[in-house]
């Protein structure tokens, strides 16, 4: 009969042959490190990214900067108001510190323009569809009105088939301007790993 194996030995088995890597390590922690510092810089926008960037060793300038440009690319997305658009200036100002090619920094002009049609749309879209219900929504005040007998006003985001109309044209918007964001990350990667080489 053999011999049990305790569940210690039979790990110690298994990663017997799996040595640390001294520089892997490093490179690990200089990617957690870039990651922490784009965070950072989004938080406090002001702060000096190409000083960080310079204090980092040159063995770890890769595994940095792809820390930056992870944190930077995830954040990359369509602006829910016009408050963002700091948030998106401050994204624009990192990813031209990892990434200083004048294509990139056309591409990333045009991405803001982009954001700023789509914040005017939003606005747009939203009036029309307020207007587009205005009558139904007054139609249903009015019946509820005659029902209780007195003035009733409704929100229009409290009523699911205003809520209903609502989503389905903003998503409709969101959907066409998301393909842009998209192919603009797709562009920000080709121009990033463009500079790597």
């Amino acid at each position: 009969m053999g011999r049990i194996k305790s569940a210690l030995e039979i790990a110690l088995e298994r990663t017997e042959s799996v040595k640390s890597d001294k520089g892997s390590i490093d490179q690990f922690e200089a990617r957690q490190q870039g990651k922490k510092t784009a965070n950072e810089f989004l938080e406090n926008p002001g702060k000096n990214l190409e000083a960080e960037l310079k204090k980092t060793p040159r063995e770890q300038q890769a595994s940095f900067k792809q820390g930056l440009f992870d944190v930077f690319i995830s954040q990359l997305g369509l602006p829910v108001s016009k408050d963002d658009e700091k948030r998106v200036e401050a994204l624009g100002r990192g990813l031209h510190a990892i990434i200083p090619d004048s294509r990139f920094s056309g591409l990333f002009k045009q991405f803001t323009q982009l954001l700023s049609r789509y914040l005017d749309e939003v606005a747009h879209y939203e009036e029309a569809i307020r207007r587009q219900y205005e009558p139904k929504l007054r139609q249903k005040e009015e019946e509820l009105a005659r029902r209780f007998g007195r003035k009733v006003q409704i929100d229009p985001f409290q009523d699911p088939e205003f809520l209903s109309f609502y989503n389905q044209h903003m998503n409709a918007l969101k959907s066409d301007y998301q393909a842009a964001v998209d192919r603009v990350r797709e562009e920000t990667q080709r121009c990033f790993e463009g500079q790597r080489r």
